[in-house]
């Protein structure tokens, strides 16, 4: 799919997946996309879990009971560590979104669907939750949910304000 293409037709989709597998050389060439992201100072503070396993993958969807995590083959936990640069700046939070979004994009180059779901981790405990669940050790923060996988039906991305209503040249 060409990038421009990519970038048009991904969106955030909730639905329910086809009980399909995603084969293990797709769920790489997204990862890598992930890995890949820019990061301040190219310090890389995040890391990724890949859960394939059932039985863990239905402990997640109890957390957060979705048709999408209850039935994605696939769920990817975007994890961050906290680190300061000599002038004492933080990146974590721009080097999670960048590589999330790097991975939302290639989701759908592959002719997937899913959604970043960052909101529901901070309800309910649902982050330490986690942590917990996946043994995430205590230096690192759970960051979101990815559910991925062969979409049960057709979404579309959602309509976008006017470009001249975001867009202003020179000043504002």
């Amino acid at each position: 799919m060409e990038f421009f293409e990519v970038i048009r037709k991904r969106h955030s989709y909730r639905g329910s997946f086809q009980p399909l597998a995603v084969p293990e050389e797709d769920i790489h060439a997204i990862m890598e996309a992930g890995l890949r992201a820019p990061s301040g100072y190219n310090q890389q503070t995040t890391s990724f879990i890949v859960v394939t396993d059932a039985d863990l993958r239905k402990k997640i969807a109890e957390l957060v009971p979705t048709a999408a995590l209850k039935t994605a083959p696939v769920i990817v936990i975007p994890v961050s560590k906290h680190q300061v640069t000599h002038e004492n700046l933080a990146f974590e939070i721009e080097d999670y979104a960048a590589s999330v979004e790097n991975i939302m994009l290639a989701i759908t180059a592959k002719g997937y669907a899913g959604v970043w779901m960052d909101g529901d981790v901070k309800l309910n405990n649902v982050r330490e939750r986690l942590g917990e669940l996946l043994h995430v050790p205590e230096d690192r923060t759970v960051r979101a949910i990815i559910p991925f996988g062969v979409p049960e039906e057709e979404w579309q991305q959602k309509e976008k304000k006017a470009f001249e209503e975001r867009v202003h040249f020179n000043q504002f």
